[in-house]
């Protein structure tokens, strides 16, 4: 990923230019009086829900199984 700095006058008269830039993937950094107070950034990757759930999936066919107990004597227990 590039970068880049800019000033905050310049990128109030270039502004649409360097949105567009950092939609396509570019840091602009933004200097008020040579000081970096802000970042335009490239949005983040959009999240790939049937990837998540088939992660998701997996880690619970990794998972142990419990089978018949009951709610009362996990709180008798104390561990529930």
């Amino acid at each position: 990923m590039s970068e880049i700095e800019v000033g905050l006058t310049e990128l109030r008269r270039k502004f649409s230019e360097y949105v567009e830039r950092a939609s396509k993937g570019e840091r602009i950094w933004i200097a008020k009086r040579g000081v970096r107070v802000a970042a335009l950034l490239p949005p983040p990757a959009e999240a790939d829900v049937k990837a998540i759930f088939a992660r998701i999936e997996a880690i619970r066919r990794r998972s142990k199984k419990v089978r018949h107990v009951a709610v009362r004597s996990l709180i008798e227990e104390g561990r529930m």
